[in-house]
């Protein structure tokens, strides 16, 4: 009997994470469902089924990482096929008005959480023959974005730390890739409005980054998988020829500030 290709999903009970696990269920897939939310994985579980894995995580903690990949990895035949760094949080407000504890959450959770999760995963991914790393980044990774200065510094480092495991991994046969997503419809986001998003706008739902996801890991081509609709996308495009001290000034203004 052929083996069925597994997923590994952080913060996978609620918003882009569950999206992703449905859509990777539907397709047949073993799908390993975290979250650090008992209440949302019990909910999703009650939806998709006892065929996948759930499991209560905090990213954070090394030792829970470590032990919730290799239960999943015992059910899904030794190898994990993708492993999915999507756990994620944000808060949007001047620097100062934002407690420290938050400042320091994002840091743990969008870097420490990529960190561990990689290090975890690597030798259940070489087990695969067609393995992939997805890195859940964002377009604020291209600029550092005022009223997100910890969160958009936090893509930043899961960008280059993106990158460099992308040509590291190339000679254990693992595809690496970063999913930039703008703002996305989520409950997270929900939390998170300021004049920023006001001005941007939140276009795109969970399914239009779960979509991109399994485009990434069918075709295994670019290292960055940017998300949006057409006219955010053209707008970067041109920002990016302007000169450094224009192109500050667009974000200045678009941010408020």
């Amino acid at each position: 009997m052929t083996q069925r290709m597994s997923v590994f999903i952080t913060g996978a009970a609620k918003g882009i994470g569950a999206e992703m696990a449905r859509l990777f269920s539907s397709k047949g897939w073993i799908v390993g469902i975290t979250d650090i939310n008992q209440n949302d994985l019990a909910a999703l579980r009650s939806e998709l089924g006892q065929q996948h894995f759930y499991r209560q995580l905090d990213v954070t903690v090394s030792e829970q990482v470590e032990s919730a990949l290799a239960e999943f990895a015992a059910m899904s035949g030794g190898a994990i096929d993708v492993v999915v760094n999507n756990a994620g949080i944000a808060f949007i407000d001047d620097f100062e008005k934002l407690s420290l504890q938050k400042h320091l959450a994002v840091t743990e959770v969008n870097v420490k959480g990529v960190q561990i999760g990689s290090y975890h995963a690597l030798p259940y991914l070489k087990k695969s023959k067609r393995a992939a790393l997805v890195n859940m980044c964002s377009l604020s990774s291209e600029y550092g974005v005022p009223s997100e200065a910890s969160y958009s510094a936090s893509k930043f480092w899961v960008k280059g730390f993106t990158e460099a495991l992308n040509i590291e991994w190339e000679r254990h046969g693992i595809y690496v890739c970063g999913v930039m997503p703008n703002f996305v419809a989520t409950p997270m986001m929900d939390a998170a409005h300021g004049p920023i998003v006001d001005s941007v706008g939140i276009r795109l739902t969970p399914a239009d980054v779960a979509k991109t996801v399994w485009r990434a890991v069918q075709r295994q081509g670019k290292v960055h998988w940017e998300v949006d609709t057409w006219r955010p996308i053209l707008m970067r495009s041109i920002s990016k020829l302007l000169p450094a001290t224009l192109r500050r000034t667009m974000i200045k203004r678009v941010s408020g500030y």
